[in-house]
């Protein structure tokens, strides 16, 4: 005999909490491997991105990695010079830091005088800004003269556009790839940060014109 009874009907409640877990689920995914927003912490970037910036972060760019690990599961391609990477801080992994790469692995980098060599040859360097005229000796740090160094395997060499006033690969080293979280892709928001959150001048403060650029 055939049952002609009505099924039970999925609750609202119960049918709310599966399109929830379904949401969340997809935005875990989302961030994991392919879209991750960043915020510009500081100043180590001027001009090309400045302090308020939110950027999105394309992490599918340089492959699909293994989370917790970084290992490479699908190969893509890999950060070239002039890319704008977002990766963990060497020295703190729970850190966050954005650079520009200059050098990849077997890259021979030196600085003389601010002037940045690679491989022997001025760098292509459309995007560094010095601002003070003063000239560091290596003795006192490795900000204006550094190295000859060689790029390690599976490593990059990172420095901020902003020469004068960035902790960057000339202080604290090089980025293993591993540890790159994706390339900077595009602003969909800023202001100025410095302002107080609810007020009028934050409100005034947000910079239109910079928001959809795509960061290069």
């Amino acid at each position: 005999m055939t049952d002609t009874s009505p099924k039970p009907q999925k609750s609202a409640i119960r049918e709310n909490i599966e399109a929830i877990v379904i949401a969340l689920l997809l935005a875990l995914f989302i961030r994991t491997f392919i879209i991750q927003a960043f915020k510009i912490p500081s100043g180590s970037m001027l001009p090309t991105l400045q302090i308020g910036d939110h950027l999105l972060v394309n992490k599918f760019i340089y492959g699909v990695k293994m989370p917790f690990t970084g290992a490479t599961l699908i190969p893509i391609s890999d950060p070239k010079p002039n890319d704008i990477v977002v990766f963990e801080f060497p020295k703190n992994p729970e850190l966050d830091y954005i650079k520009r790469v200059i050098a990849v692995a077997g890259d021979i980098v030196e600085i003389r005088d601010k002037h940045v060599l690679i491989n022997g040859k001025p760098f292509d360097d459309l995007h560094g800004v010095f601002k003070d005229p003063t000239i560091h000796p290596a003795a006192l740090d490795p900000r204006d003269n550094f190295g000859p160094v060689t790029v390690p395997a599976n490593k990059i060499f990172t420095m901020g556009d902003n020469r004068d006033n960035s902790f960057d690969g000339r202080f604290w080293g090089f980025v293993d790839l591993k540890a790159i979280r994706g390339k900077a892709w595009i602003i969909y928001w800023s202001w100025d940060v410095q302002a107080p959150l609810f007020s009028l001048e934050r409100l005034r403060s947000i910079r239109w014109s910079r928001i959809g650029d795509t960061v290069h």
